[in-house]
């Protein structure tokens, strides 16, 4: 086929030079601020060629600017192409996610993993869907290895790293190699003043010790055996600390702040403490006010350093 020719796939015009060429002009106008024309020139890339590409994109804007049922539909058609982006699928159980379809959620996320199975951000967000039913508690067999003596329990202030890393480390309550491994690498980066540089070099750190961040995911313990019967001892039961994060109700940037730091129930959130969650890039004194006034309608509170 000549470039320019039309084509009719399915009853339907297509114009893949037309298509591209909308496309285009929808990302100069996102790229200049102007949502609402990129808006159009991307349905209109999408109306004349329905690349996966262009859908993508159209989807991914439509859910910036708050219609999510619409992005949803996109998001499918993409998906019936046949050739989907691994951000497509994503982006699609994010959006099943926060409309409480966690079923859906479940379902288009292990494609990703299925796919890709260290996919960082789908593996986070599968582990928030999967608590959205549940608590997840350490057991007494330590997932890892390592007794009081081991590696896991050796101060990460025993090994040679750069002043900002240690500083990183220490904002984030994170005194052992124990506490480290559970940090995944979306966790560790989403924390302010964090590069590049940092997660590498801690990163080469764990890998020199034979571990990983993130290792102890796959067991999935959140909420240690300790923290439980210290909030019992305080009149609070296990049921509403096994509570879903999605009870609170909050805004979106809170949940995605709270999703970044793998945060998955009222409990995990009660363990944490301000300074933890103001760490967080683009979480602010509103959010946090907004955080604490939720967890104090279910007698709770963010923990406080002695």
């Amino acid at each position: 086929m000549s470039e320019g020719l039309d084509t009719v796939i399915g009853g339907s015009l297509v114009d893949e030079a037309r298509a591209d060429a909308c496309f285009r002009l929808g990302c100069d106008s996102e790229k200049a601020g102007d949502r609402l024309s990129a808006l159009q020139s991307f349905r209109e890339a999408v109306e004349h060629g329905g690349k996966p590409e262009h859908m993508h994109r159209l989807a991914y804007l439509l859910d910036l600017l708050g219609e999510e049922d619409e992005a949803i539909d996109v998001y499918d058609a993409a998906l019936q192409t046949g050739t989907p982006r691994l951000q497509t699928l994503v982006n699609l159980g994010v959006l099943y996610e926060d409309r409480g379809d966690y079923v859906k959620a479940e379902y288009v996320l292990r494609q990703v993993i299925d796919s890709s199975p260290n996919h960082d951000r789908a593996n986070l967000f599968l582990k928030d869907v999967q608590a959205s039913t549940g608590m997840f508690i350490e057991e007494d067999i330590d997932p890892i290895g390592g007794g009081p003596d081991g590696i896991l329990d050796i101060p990460v202030t025993d090994f040679e790293l750069s002043v900002r890393a240690r500083n990183c480390l220490k904002k984030m309550q994170i005194r052992t190699l124990r506490d480290l491994v559970r940090v995944t690498e979306a966790e560790l980066n989403s924390y302010k003043n964090v590069g590049d540089t940092t997660v590498t070099e801690i990163k080469q750190m764990l890998s020199s010790k034979g571990l990983r961040l993130g290792q102890d995911m796959s067991g999935g313990p959140r909420l240690r055996q300790e923290d439980i019967e210290e909030f019992v001892s305080r009149g609070i039961s296990e049921q509403t600390l096994g509570m879903p994060i999605a009870v609170l109700n909050l805004s979106v940037r809170s949940r995605k702040a709270l999703q970044m730091l793998g945060i998955h129930s009222l409990g995990e959130l009660a363990a944490r403490t301000e300074a933890e969650l103001l760490g967080v890039k683009n979480f602010g004194q509103t959010s946090l006010d907004e955080i604490r006034e939720k967890l104090a309608e279910h007698g709770l509170g963010l923990r406080t350093l002695d």
